[in-house]
């Protein structure tokens, strides 16, 4: 087993006396950095300052019991915890601050999030996982207050699954789950329902998880009394506190953040439960300081009394450390022993301020050397054109003139010059436009790429295998295929699990996972409570760490419990560490066309939109929805499948090949040539355009139906377009209410497949109505499109080209 923290203490006065002068270096380190980092926004050389003044003692002591293979997953103020396992630098906290978009400079994020946010990178270049268990992990961070506890639960669980499954390769991501999760918040974010549903849930599952409140007594400006039902949150949470003899609750431990030999005796005891019982552990960190107040937006002065303020001054973490060193002593051998003077501790400080100043004076010039090259490339450039134009001159003075230069500026020049040489035709302005172009696409990489893997491994990569059928193959409830190839898949993939409500003991509510758990047991296909946004937060934590978890949210609408973790979190992992790290979590749910308000609604276009980073995924019938499970199982991206939730009792052919058989991500499927008007839609409506059209075919319309499959990524081969060239007309039926996931598919449609160019009639859209719908097949015929919809409306079409040969109904 992993030795903790309390099974190392044994060590020589000089190795403590080191130690804790590290400790205090370190503290007066971040401290200020903090300070100059204030100065550098105040003084315009960055846009924005959140800093960790206050709270170094407490993270200290915690970067002690922070081990390899551990992982963080915390918020905005943990600078001086990040320095400590040696993920940040003096240099790259800078290199934040200015948004340098070098990502060895900047390996966070290069650029891409505001300072303060911290990230290790999991990944190499290539995108494959480095050894996670000999480093020390930061999963990246996201400024949403409470949005980083939900992921902290997954990472905290991965290690229970890992003492108990092993894989090819798993090695590199588990040390036999003997790492700790530990999670940091800010006291006023405790109000946040994210906590309370983590910390529940880890009580629950009793997980090796480790939270630090961080309580200064503000939320911003509102004191701690109005932020929750009671000021101290310990007190609050004293009824999850364990008791003896059960296996439920947590170990809450407060401790004052001015009190260094404390907070080491905190932090070792958390850890001891942590890492050797697998109990979760609140340290509640009380009387933090917040010397420089929230950010460099406002000043804490506006909402702190004098008597606070002084209070603050006085019990600085860094001032109350420095009075325990200056006081210590003890007698070895007969010989008083001291930890330092104050000669040396001054020694220290100027040191510290010294080092600071160096690595921001480095960190600052790195950053603007090639933006001082960019300028060097492109200002002779536009200078050669200003014999064309006299405004462009002035455009040059203009940039001349500016204090502070930024790429947009550069970029707005060269552009600005381009536009005001329109027309005409010069070597000068050619040599302009190809230099801006060339610069231009390597700003577009810094900015805008890794939304998606850039791997081998992409889900666009996966090579499509059709489903084989044989005469033996049998017809089936839909329910049935997807169960056969779950089967396959948790037989494939000993690294994949599954869990949600009603997702083990009964087989999920439609059956779709009977005799599972029986089969793989209770820690891969599992029950969880009704807490939707921590079963995502399962997901996307256990994804991190090298598993292919599958969350399992009950129905489509339930959905809208993660829009904030799919969003904020999931949706943006490789693109806000640009390719560091990643998490490929398949989201699995349920929906469509059933009656009724709940579990019938089509939320499609506010997941779309709030979701780009996540491949969108509407199969039409369960064997479609399997095919999508086994491609993204090779896919290092997170999916949401939206299986039909009125498909489980229809009847499907069962493939021969379950468990290899693969749908192509962002590939359209034309399920019945046409040659009048194309008709597309997706999911369980799909069932009714294929009747409509039949019932067109009758009145003479050729209609061809094509389902979209994929919602994001959207129709990659443009195939749509080839069929509106072909037919001339387009009708989008979808189940979503109008101006929804419809008017997305039109922007793909007419603006970037450039179909508009077909079209001799209008492009319809018929959609829900604005409500959901209300019960029973009533409801769902009056406000969902119907079959007579359908034909009426696209008939109603062709009465306006041909009213002689198509009469008005």
């Amino acid at each position: 087993m992993q030795t903790t923290y309390i099974d190392t203490q044994q060590i020589s006065f000089e190795d403590f006396k080191k130690s804790v002068l590290q400790d205090y270096r370190l503290g007066r380190i971040s401290r200020e950095m903090s300070l100059l980092g204030r100065r550098e926004v105040l003084t315009g050389k960055a846009k924005f300052g959140i800093f960790g003044d206050g709270k170094e003692l407490p993270q200290l002591a915690m970067a002690k019991v922070f081990r390899d293979g551990d992982w963080r997953s915390g918020y905005y103020r943990d600078q001086t915890f990040a320095l400590a396992v040696n993920v940040l630098t003096i240099e790259s906290f800078y290199a934040q601050l200015y948004a340098d978009t070098d990502i060895t400079r900047e390996p966070a994020s290069a650029g891409r999030q505001m300072n303060g946010h911290f990230a290790s990178r999991t990944l190499n270049e290539d995108g494959s996982w480095k050894d996670l268990t000999k480093l020390k992990n930061i999963s990246s961070d996201i400024s949403p207050t409470g949005g980083q506890m939900p992921r902290l639960l997954g990472l905290a669980q991965a290690s229970k699954v890992f003492k108990q499954i092993k894989f090819d390769g798993s090695e590199k991501f588990s040390n036999n789950g003997n790492e700790v999760a530990f999670g940091t918040i800010g006291d006023a974010s405790t109000a946040e329902g994210h906590f309370w549903e983590t910390l529940n849930a880890a009580c629950a599952l009793q997980v090796p998880m480790i939270v630090s409140i961080w309580d200064d007594g503000y939320g911003i400006s509102v004191p701690t009394h109005n932020q929750r039902a009671k000021a101290d949150i310990s007190e609050m949470l004293s009824g999850f506190q364990r008791k003896e003899g059960e296996n439920q609750g947590c170990e809450i431990i407060q401790v004052k953040a001015w009190d260094y030999p404390a907070l080491l005796d905190a932090y070792a005891k958390a850890e001891h439960f942590a890492r050797t019982e697998s109990i979760p552990v609140v340290v509640h960190v009380v009387e933090v300081t917040q010397p420089q107040g929230h950010s460099t937006s406002g000043s804490h002065e506006r909402y702190k009394n004098e008597e606070r303020l002084t209070w603050e001054s006085e019990y600085d973490g860094l001032l109350k450390f420095r009075e325990w060193i200056l006081s210590y002593s003890v007698e070895i051998e007969g010989q008083e022993e001291i930890l330092a003077t104050l000669e040396e501790l001054n020694a220290i400080d100027a040191e510290a301020k010294k080092t600071v100043k160096e690595g921001q004076k480095k960190a600052w010039e790195d950053y603007q050397r090639p933006i001082v090259a960019l300028k060097d490339q492109i200002l002779p450039l536009v200078e050669k054109l200003t014999y064309e134009n006299n405004e462009i001159s002035a455009e040059v003075i203009k940039f001349k003139a500016l204090i502070s230069v930024a790429k947009r500026d550069i970029f707005h020049l060269a552009r600005k010059a381009l536009l005001l040489t329109r027309g005409s035709v010069s070597a000068e302005r050619t040599q302009l436009q190809k230099k801006y172009d060339e610069l231009f696409a390597v700003e577009k990489d810094n900015y805008s790429s890794h939304l998606y893997s850039q791997s081998q491994w992409k889900a666009t990569h996966v090579k499509e295998v059709k489903p084989v059928f044989s005469e033996s193959s049998e017809e089936v409830d839909g329910r049935v295929v997807v169960r056969n190839n779950f089967d396959k898949i948790f037989e494939k993939y000993p690294e994949t699990l599954i869990f949600g409500e009603d997702t083990g003991n009964i087989g999920d509510v439609n059956q779709g996972l009977e005799g599972m758990q029986e089969k793989y047991g209770e820690m891969r296909i599992a029950d969880t409570g009704i807490r939707e946004a921590t079963i995502l937060g399962q997901g996307i934590g256990m994804a991190m760490r090298g598993l292919r978890p599958i969350a399992e949210i009950q129905y489509l609408d339930y959905i809208l419990y993660c829009l904030q973790g799919m969003s904020d979190d999931l949706a943006t992992v490789q693109y806000r560490t640009r390719g560091g790290q990643k998490a490929p979590l398949i989201i699995r749910t349920r929906g469509h066309r059933l009656e009724g308000i709940w579990h019938s609604g089509s939320p499609m276009a506010g997941i779309i939109n709030l979701s780009k980073g996540i491949n969108i995924l509407v199969p039409r019938n369960l064997t479609k929805a399997a095919g999508f499970y086994n491609t993204m199982l090779q896919s290092d991206e997170p999916a949401l499948i939206v299986e039909c939730l009125n498909g489980y009792r229809l009847k499907e052919k069962q493939p021969d090949n379950l468990g290899e058989f693969t749908v192509p991500v962002g590939k359209i499927e034309t399920t019945k040539e046409g040659k009048d008007v194309t008709l597309l839609t997706y999911g369980s409506t799909w069932r009714l355009v294929m009747e409509a059209a039949s019932e067109l075919e009758k009145l003479g319309i050729s209609a061809e139906v094509i389902d979209v499959q994929s919602l994001i990524p959207f129709d990659l081969t443009h195939e749509i377009s080839e069929s509106v060239k072909k037919t001339n007309r387009l009708v989008v039926i979808d189940e979503d209410v109008e101006g929804g996931t419809s008017a997305f598919i039109l922007q793909q449609i007419l603006e970037k497949q450039k179909g508009f160019r077909y079209l001799d009639s209008d492009p319809l859209t018929l959609t829900a109505e604005n409500h959901r719908p209300p019960y029973a097949s009533d409801g769902d015929y009056f406000s969902k499109p119907s079959v007579d919809d359908m034909v009426e409306k696209i008939y109603g079409l062709f009465t306006e080209i041909n009213p002689k040969k198509f009469p008005a109904l």
